[in-house]
């Protein structure tokens, strides 16, 4: 086992052993029964870890063109590791052997209609990916001090369906994280300081 997945899982372990009030969530925009999806965090091994996401193509009916972690909608009979696991072979070729599965942490519902399940999991550093075009643009690596680090992100309000929504974004090498991938990395990176914190 890696220092870096022992270290992880330890301050992981920690962070969600405690109730934490507060966290992100569109659950108030949810206007009808969530859909049970996941997606994976891959944190890659090296001195400096970083984390893997990935931009939608601008042809997609849904969410074109936004940053986002791999993942989906869970199959039938799947559970929510299962499911971001297979999400992430699909759409970067991630060999789900490569993957050390750290945990599942706190669901995120979307305004959207989704229960999103975000799981984290280290990786080994510099594996060929390979991006499936209808699915995945480009993919791109953040290191953790800048990625978990909260003063990075601008937060914004606006009207939507009815009612303000709070959201944040971050901008990097050209890249824009925000919404609810912005989300699930500031819900985690609270759980995470705890123990340890990543930024600056």
């Amino acid at each position: 086992m890696s220092e870096l997945v022992t270290r992880l899982q330890t301050i992981f372990d920690e962070g969600h052993g405690v109730e934490l009030p507060g966290l992100l969530t569109d659950r108030e925009f949810a206007d009808r029964d969530p859909r049970p999806a996941a997606v994976l965090i891959p944190v890659t091994d090296r001195p400096e870890p970083g984390a893997i996401l990935t931009k939608r193509p601008h042809a997609l009916r849904s969410h074109p063109g936004q940053v986002a972690f791999p993942g989906g909608k869970l199959d039938p009979g799947e559970d929510a590791v299962e499911a971001a696991l297979r999400e992430a072979e699909e759409e970067l070729a991630l060999d789900s052997a490569h993957v050390r599965v750290i945990g599942a942490t706190d669901r995120y519902h979307t305004g959207t209609g989704f229960d999103v399940t975000p799981v984290l999991g280290v990786i080994p550093p510099d594996l060929p990916l390979v991006p499936n075009p209808g699915e995945v643009e480009s993919w791109f690596e953040v290191p953790l001090s800048i990625l978990f680090d909260r003063s990075n992100y601008t937060e914004h309000r606006a009207m939507w369906k009815g009612a303000e929504r709070r959201y944040y974004e971050m901008h990097y090498e050209g890249y824009r994280i925000w919404g609810v991938t912005a989300a699930i990395i500031f819900n985690l990176s609270r759980r995470l300081e705890i123990t340890e914190s990543f930024g600056g």
